[in-house]
């Protein structure tokens, strides 16, 4: 069965490179703004998928750029009617659709309250759109599945172009103008170990650290939503802090790896898992340690690895839930735009 979830990440190939091709101009005219008038801090504005894309966002720019970045609850503007000072902040608006009101009114605050704002959104006619200093449109086109796949995708391209610009980075610049060919190789990799192992699971943990953890949040989001399965993201440090306790025979592990600085201990939380007992995936482009199924993975920049691994799981997700019973097009009680206050 061929899903509108499958065709649409199918698509993220060629989404990015029309995205990459069509932003150019505008992302080397904001980041040449951007450093000739640095924000004090910048604070970011989504909902679901997006805002697991922001998370994404978040690290990039504080390793990279080296600003704070916090995140904005909207209901502080769209129920509480608050007005935080936000003079001298850049504030970045992430959405698909652009038409959430509690999304669209708290980036109407961040502004009143003297930010800078920026939209990264997939439909330029929205009110978020609208509303922004500037716009950052994903280009990703038409998406009717309510699992968002390419536009998470979008998103997260965005995010890692603008920073590239931004902080002048030639090495991640290169890598970038990659994701095109990194997405297609990413597509082609055999994740059936995955839905094997998962088939009959009731619950499950995903792990990711530093740009692997917004991955990790998606991965959770999209398990629960087309799989039905209770899954949780954590942070592999913050694992250890409670969660830990729960690890065993009947709790697998789906783990996020990117050969950086947080290899050593994702690597030690997965040889813990195992003495526990618990079945383990581990997304890596290297060998993973005994006893752990390796979801293979094309090498890839370290900061772009978890984008890759994202696409290689929507494949993997979409042939889950049909195991399981499910369509991933219309999960129970969902809809493709939501629109929270």
């Amino acid at each position: 069965m061929t899903t509108r979830m499958f065709a649409e990440a199918a698509e993220a190939p060629e989404a990015i490179a029309r995205q990459l091709a069509a932003n150019r101009e505008a992302l080397c005219t904001l980041a040449e703004s951007l450093r000739a008038d640095p924000p004090r801090a910048v604070a970011t504005c989504a909902r679901g998928s997006s805002d697991h894309a922001a998370t994404y966002l978040k690290h990039l720019v504080e390793t990279r750029v080296g600003l704070l970045v916090t995140s904005i609850s909207p209901s502080v503007a769209s129920l509480y009617r608050a007005r935080p000072a936000m003079t001298g902040a850049l504030a970045i608006g992430l959405s698909q659709s652009g038409k959430s009101p509690d999304l669209v009114a708290a980036m109407r605050a961040a502004h009143d309250g003297g930010a800078r704002t920026l939209a990264m959104v997939n439909v330029v006619e929205s009110p978020l759109a609208a509303d922004a200093d500037a716009v950052l449109p994903l280009h990703a086109g038409p998406e009717l599945s309510v699992a968002a796949t390419k536009s998470f995708l979008a998103l997260l391209t965005a995010a890692a172009a603008l920073t590239a610009e931004w902080a002048d980075d030639a090495e991640l610049r290169r890598a970038v103008e990659s994701l095109p060919d990194l997405l297609a190789q990413a597509w082609s990799c055999d994740w059936a170990a995955l839905p094997d192992a998962l088939a009959d699971a009731r619950g499950l943990y995903v792990i990711g650290r530093g740009p692997g953890f917004g991955a990790a949040q998606e991965a959770a989001l999209k398990l629960k939503e087309t799989c039905g399965l209770q899954a949780e993201a954590f942070s592999a440090a913050e694992v250890r802090h409670g969660p830990m306790a729960l690890i065993g025979p009947e709790l697998p592990l789906l783990v996020f790896r990117q050969d950086d600085a947080s290899a050593d201990g994702i690597d030690a939380l997965v040889a813990d898992a195992i003495d526990r007992g618990a079945t383990v995936l581990v997304a890596s482009d290297a060998a993973p340690i005994a006893g752990a199924t390796r979801l293979p993975l094309p090498t890839a920049h370290p900061a772009l690895a978890p984008v890759a691994a994202v696409q290689a799981f929507y494949r993997a997700a979409n042939a889950l839930a049909l195991a399981r019973g499910f369509d991933p097009d219309r999960p129970p009680h969902l809809k493709k735009v939501t629109e929270t206050v």
